[in-house]
């Protein structure tokens, strides 16, 4: 089990900006290893309540809340994660439990009994959220990122495009899982994250580019929800 804790930042910004920013931090940040021309893929199953319970509080911007997702980046690949994410006004904290890929479609069919064999207490933990609180899947997420990475502060920095959603079919390893365009193609989502405080020289490039912080969810997106980006 893997756990993250850090603060978050999204941004808004267009298409030309996001690539002056790409050349800037190319310069002097290390690029993500898995970054291919167009960065790498990122595909999420959201699970939630029968009575859309996490849906409901992003909404309604309760405080905290949280976010169960089944993330995979290759839908040929023989593993997944499953994730829980927590978020208290700028903290989150994210913790991830590796599975295989027969466990994750085990998960996607409601068998979550599968996380006992598990000796991880995370496993028993997000057996019983998931168990109890009914959670079932509810939507597909995917896009594609670029990212940048400075070891000081575990700073991260993330543009996400090309993002497409379904409500239909929940197959996460499908190679072929059709798909809708769910955001604006001319502009990207600008994520910044960081521990404890931003490193000036990061900052001051960031700030040479036109942005609007935005609290856009991709969750919501998915579920239909765009009210231009402020949820």
């Amino acid at each position: 089990m893997r756990a993250v804790m850090r603060k978050e930042k999204k941004f808004l910004c267009d298409i030309a900006s996001a690539r002056q920013l790409q050349g800037l931090l190319g310069a002097v940040l290390q690029p993500d290893p898995h970054n291919g021309p167009c960065g790498y893929p990122v595909r999420s199953l959201y699970f939630d309540t029968l009575h859309d319970r996490d849906f409901n509080e992003r909404l309604d911007g309760v405080d905290p809340r949280r976010k169960v997702r089944l993330r995979v980046y290759d839908p040929l690949s023989d593993s997944c994660m499953l994730e829980l994410k927590q978020k208290q006004v700028d903290n989150q904290v994210k913790r991830s439990l590796p599975l295989t890929r027969d466990e994750g479609r085990a998960l996607i069919r409601g068998d979550y009994g599968v996380l006992l064999a598990h000796p991880e207490p995370f496993a028993a933990e997000m057996h019983a959220l998931m168990s109890i609180n009914g959670y079932r899947p509810v939507a597909v997420v995917e896009y594609d990122r670029l990212a940048f990475i400075a070891r000081e502060n575990k700073i991260r920095i993330t543009f996400d495009a090309n993002m497409r959603a379904t409500e239909a079919g929940f197959d996460i390893f499908d190679a072929n899982l059709a798909q809708y365009p769910v955001f604006d193609p001319f502009n990207l989502v600008l994520e910044v994250k960081y521990n404890g405080f931003l490193l000036s020289y990061i900052r001051e490039l960031l700030n040479t580019i036109d942005k609007s912080e935005i609290a856009v969810s991709k969750y919501l997106l998915a579920r239909g929800v765009s009210c231009n980006y402020q949820f």
